[in-house]
């Protein structure tokens, strides 16, 4: 019972700390966006990307491993402590390799030395990364302590960005501080970390044993990397660095990277669980999460895209200002990436991964780059910021497909359990309930208020009425905390 409230108090402090990842970019990139225009915007999202294939190379796939690898001798601190000094080891060492590289980069490649010290500014998240051992917090499940501390850096990250963004020539800076709000808080974690392993070395590490499954997740981590990041470097590389199309996509997944988070937020939270269950053979257990997973990902994800297809308008004029409305068909066309990747976060991190079947995955975000690849190097010569996000669409479309077949005899039973009529009533109801606010003119806060409220609505009274499984399920366990209190 203990363990069950446990796991809930998890998913509540991680749905906490997704909606701070919401409300950051909700209240400072309004503003950000009308001060940098889509070019500042444009150099940092630019900057962030190309760092995000260093700070792959100096990860290693640590941070999905080490939660694995953390979680299974999590009741042993001696054992805890020797991982966790073994994996922090291997990542110290692949991050000063990956800063030398870089630096050759900034010497030697003319479009870096350009905006050099963005590049060096953006690059601090290597070593926060690496120093913060975040995988061993969340291996320990505690999510409580990292949302508290990441709350509190984006509050400080908040009031920097409006004290100190004032002219489009301050995008360096709006770079340092989205550092802060993503990656400075690791500094706490490296000694905080003494609570639940001891810092002093220990000697007699072994390193062996983690190189196998380590260079699989590395791999797996390269190929996410490339068709999660490409698009935006391959954009800036084929058009132009500062052009405004890595501005507009940027706009664009930025909002989807805000709404997977809110979708993947559960998938987060049950891998260090599905890995103890699957560690102590409790595979009933294990099955019983992933399917209540799966229901999730298609009641969350599903209404979410719709509605942000309907009203992509009106969310980039929210956020970003008429100067990005050339964001708004990107978004609509990478709007059901949500429900894609909702399902291979299960699928893949919390169903393969913790059986120890990491290799498929690493198969499936193999054929996913490629595939992103390929449908860059063809749609974004004529299509440029809307050719990049369709890539990216059918790059993900792609590993939900190889994953589906790979697993279609653990997990079609789970699918087939899945109330589709009910959530297609209920999305019937929302469109039907809001559409037409979009043609009374209002303003862009106004209509998004609005027709959430008439869509979510209506969709979340359609799913009562017909007695969704999940959802009657959770209102019960709400029904008895209420009365008890």
């Amino acid at each position: 019972m203990a363990e069950k409230k446990s796991l809930k108090l998890n998913f509540i402090m991680n749905a906490i700390l997704t909606m701070s990842s919401f409300l950051f970019p909700l209240i400072s990139f309004p503003y950000v966006s009308r001060v940098l225009g889509p070019e500042g915007t444009g150099r940092v999202d630019f900057a962030t990307s190309l760092i995000a294939y260093f700070l792959m190379f100096a990860q290693l796939g640590i941070p999905t491993y080490g939660v694995r690898a953390c979680a299974k001798v999590r009741d042993d601190r001696r054992l805890l402590t020797k991982t966790a000094h073994e994996l922090l080891i291997i990542n110290l060492v692949m991050s000063m390799l990956s800063y030398a590289v870089l630096a050759l980069g900034l010497i030697f490649v003319p479009v870096l030395r350009q905006d050099r010290m963005l590049y060096v500014v953006v690059s601090l998240t290597i070593i926060f990364n690496t120093i913060g051992m975040e995988w061993l917090y969340k291996a320990l499940e505690q999510y409580t302590y990292i949302t508290v501390r990441s709350i509190i850096f984006k509050l400080v990250a908040l009031v920097a960005m409006f004290a100190l963004i004032r002219t489009k020539g301050d995008y360096m800076i709006y770079g340092g501080i989205t550092i802060l709000a993503s990656s400075a808080s690791y500094l706490m974690n490296f000694f905080h970390a003494r609570k639940y392993i001891s810092l002093r070395p220990m000697g007699g590490y072994e390193f062996k044993p983690h190189l196998k499954a380590v260079m699989v997740f590395f791999a797996m981590a390269c190929a996410t990397t490339v068709y999660t990041n490409m698009d935006k470097v391959m954009l800036g590389v084929m058009i132009s660095p500062d052009s405004v199309y890595v501005g507009y996509y940027g706009a664009s997944t930025r909002i989807k990277s805000i709404l997977v988070s809110i979708v993947t937020s559960l998938g987060t939270v049950l891998l260090p669980r599905a890995s103890y269950y699957v560690q102590h053979g409790k595979m009933e257990e294990f099955r019983k999460i992933s399917r209540k997973a799966l229901n999730f990902v298609v009641l969350a994800a599903t209404p979410l895209m719709l509605y942000f297809i309907f009203f992509a308008r009106q969310g980039i004029l929210l956020l970003s200002g008429e100067e990005y409305l050339g964001a708004v068909l990107p978004m609509q066309l990478i709007m059901p990436t949500l429900l894609f990747i909702g399902l291979t976060n299960i699928l893949g991190i919390q169903i393969l991964v913790p059986t120890g079947r990491e290799k498929l995955v690493l198969y499936s975000v193999i054929v996913g780059a490629a595939t992103d690849v390929v449908c860059n190097l063809l749609l974004i010569p004529n299509f440029q910021a809307a050719g990049a996000a369709l890539s990216n669409m059918i790059a993900e479309a792609a590993v939900l497909i190889f994953q589906i077949v790979v697993l279609r005899h653990e997990v079609l039973e789970a699918f087939r359990s899945i109330s589709y009529w009910k959530v297609g009533a209920g999305l019937l109801a929302g469109t039907a309930a809001s559409l037409w606010v979009a043609g009374l003119g209002l303003g862009s806060f106004l209509s998004l208020v609005l027709s959430a409220c008439l869509f979510f609505g209506a969709y979340a009274l359609v799913l009562l009425l017909t007695k969704e499984q999940l959802v009657m399920e959770l209102c019960k366990q709400l029904g008895r905390k209420i009365f008890k209190r």
